[in-house]
């Protein structure tokens, strides 16, 4: 007797995949629909996760595309301020609401109306990257210059990257209620005043978040036609929910809204690609010992796992003879991880 599944590769039946392999073997990547050459320009937004994928491929020498790189500055006071943390100095975007409108302004079809919120020292924060500047700015003028200074970078960005990988974290976020500007963190928590007339709480459905993709995407590929997209989803759970239930229902619904988008849009074009460091994180196969202590952080074997199987798949077959490239089955690095930048942190400080 025949049946569908007789004679199926061994990455589509559980045992074969899971069950029969050694946790640090496991490796769900199929079929790549690009590679990441030396060459390539590769951009980096998104949740907290999105770091470590910009640490490793640096670490080999690729080009990490940094048009707001802030090498003039001391090393000391570029990572203070947030330089290379991402492409440019946006801080975590993470809802695709965010991403979408951020994309808009750099290409001057969308002008956010908050210009800057108050801090209780008196100094003023960019409401849209409220923890990037540690020391604050002086006026609201100064936060509205630094913003235009700091847009043209990240049209830069959006325009000449070959390869814009994004990280989706969260469905929950913050929103004014006039404009519809979507924030990184509530009114309060790192600048501004909360107010229920002026600022409201949503929780993105998954209509929601696929269309925002599907128009970022459109977007972006008609103001740059060559990019390709690599979409993953980040595997921290939430810090704190903002709904009335518990953290680990709003966590487990925000990460499904999020993989749904992520596999319509991988379903829908052809120009982009999904990586699975979210199943190699959060998958029962390593018994939850990917996770540091407080069940919520990666920790660096999850991180090596990960990144193994992305430079497997998307940079390993890239590799020449001559290329100075060094690859081996358990890949470390002499660069420590360091500490990956996460603005929703405030939250817990401001609520411990």
């Amino acid at each position: 007797m025949s049946n569908p599944y007789q004679g199926a590769p061994d990455y589509r039946m559980w045992r074969r995949a899971i069950s029969n392999v050694e946790p640090h073997r496991v490796d769900p990547v199929v079929a790549p629909r690009f590679l990441i050459t030396r060459s390539d320009k590769f951009a980096t937004a998104g949740s907290c996760f999105a770091q470590h994928i910009s640490r490793r491929l640096t670490a080999l020498d690729f080009s990490y595309f940094i048009p707001e790189h802030g090498l003039h500055l001391d090393p000391d006071i570029r990572a203070r301020r947030g330089f290379g943390m991402f492409s440019a100095r946006f801080g975590n975007i993470y809802t695709v609401r965010q991403l979408l409108f951020l994309l808009l302004e750099a290409i001057g079809e969308r002008v956010p109306a908050e210009r800057a919120w108050r801090r209780p020292d008196g100094r003023f924060v960019d409401p849209f990257r409220p923890n990037i500047e540690p020391d604050g700015f002086g006026t609201e003028d100064d936060v509205v210059a630094a913003r235009a200074e700091h847009i043209a970078f990240v049209r830069r960005m959006f325009l000449e990257s070959d390869i814009f990988i994004f990280t989706l974290g969260l469905t929950e976020g913050w929103v004014s209620k006039a404009s519809g500007d979507v924030f990184p963190l509530a009114p309060g928590v790192a600048g501004g005043d909360y107010s229920d007339g002026l600022h409201g709480f949503v929780n993105f459905t998954i209509d929601d978040v696929r269309a925002d993709l599907f128009a970022f995407l459109e977007k972006i590929k008609q103001v740059n036609p060559s990019v390709k997209v690599l979409l993953t989803v980040s595997p921290v759970p939430l810090i704190a929910t903002a709904e009335d239930r518990h953290v680990l229902v709003s966590t487990t619904y925000s990460k499904a809204v999020l993989r749904v988008a992520a596999e319509a849009a991988y379903q829908a074009y052809e120009w982009v690609d999904y990586f699975p460091s979210f199943e190699i994180i959060t998958g029962n196969f390593n018994l939850g010992k990917y996770y540091e202590a407080d069940l919520r952080d990666v920790n660096k074997t999850g991180v090596d796992h990960a990144m193994r199987c992305f430079i497997e798949h998307y940079v390993r077959r890239n590799k020449q003879a001559s290329d100075g490239i060094r690859f081996i089955d358990n890949i470390e690095y002499s660069k420590a991880l360091g500490s990956v930048i996460c603005d929703e942190e405030t939250i817990a400080a401001v609520t411990t």
